[in-house]
């Protein structure tokens, strides 16, 4: 069932705090990326403290690209509405899952091509329950048969989705939970290239095993009554209902929006995220959203 926005009345709401944390500052992206470091500083670097990354997705399904398309990732500048294009996905051809190839965009100049730099993969299931995401890199368990492929290091495991099955066809919100690593003392990210199946997240999480993992879900909307629709405060940033529009939390404080992402436009929706997630962990969440689910819906 679609998810609406709403602009909540709070001064009807009771008072559970007394003091209210500071606004976030939003990220603004002075210039264009002209190197492959900064791309790659800018895909797997967590966001700031207090700092929220405001960006925009196109969906472009046009002609043969309908049942195979492309996702445009911009990073938007909301007080100038200046956007600047930093990644591209693609859903891949003759694959039995759902699988997603992510590669970032640079120029050095203006008067030189784009430069393309490989970043990382979405993969799901059969049924599009659970997908798993991975930076790009060699797998551990795969023969690679071209000396290119062979001199990657492993892939990185970035994060997990998973969405709760709905074999009984229940109308209602889908349920999501999102498996990501914890980040060191110092606010990074660490690296972490699992070799074999039960060092993955879904693994530990589903053996107990999650003291090292973070663990987030999608904010359960509200029942309106007036509207006959579940609905979800977006801030303004979400304009149409639908079914894809999420707001991703810890259960220890459900105020922090993590992450969240809705439609604006038939093809346009927003995608904010904020600490500790990095942009591509968050572009691939949002990845997930678009992908049929024969068992979720």
């Amino acid at each position: 069932m679609a998810i609406a926005p709403t602009d909540m009345d709070l001064s009807s709401q009771q008072t559970v705090r007394v003091t209210r944390p500071e606004p976030p500052t939003d990220f603004v992206l002075q210039r264009p990326l002209t190197t492959e470091k900064e791309l790659l500083d800018l895909a797997f670097r967590p966001a700031a403290l207090n700092t929220r990354v405001t960006c925009r997705i196109h969906r472009c399904r046009d002609g043969l690209d309908k049942l195979y398309p492309q996702y445009h990732l911009f990073i938007e500048h909301l007080a100038t509405g200046e956007i600047q294009h930093v990644m591209t996905a693609r859903k891949k051809r003759k694959s039995n899952t759902s699988y997603y190839t992510i590669t970032g965009i640079y120029r050095e100049n203006t008067s030189v091509p784009e430069g393309y730099v490989e970043l990382g993969k979405v993969r799901s299931n059969f049924l599009g329950t659970t997908f798993v995401i991975y930076s790009h890199g060699k797998n551990p368990v795969k023969r690679e048969m071209t000396t290119k492929k062979r001199d990657l290091p492993i892939r990185e495991e970035l994060g997990a989705v998973l969405y709760d099955p709905n074999i009984l066809g229940f109308k209602g919100p889908r349920k999501m939970t999102i498996l990501m690593h914890t980040l060191t003392r110092d606010g990074k990210r660490p690296e972490y290239r699992p070799v074999k199946e039960s060092e993955m997240l879904l693994s530990k999480y589903r053996d107990g095993g999650a003291r090292d993992l973070l663990v987030l879900h999608n904010k359960s909307p509200q029942w309106n009554e007036e509207t006959q629709s579940f609905v979800l405060n977006f801030n303004g940033r979400v304009t149409q209902a639908s079914v894809k529009n999420f707001q991703i939390v810890h259960d220890n404080d459900l105020d922090y929006i993590v992450m969240q992402f809705g439609r604006v436009e038939r093809d346009s929706f927003t995608m904010d995220y904020k600490y500790p997630m990095c942009l591509l962990q968050a572009f691939s969440i949002a990845l997930t959203s678009f992908d049929a689910k024969l068992a979720c819906e």
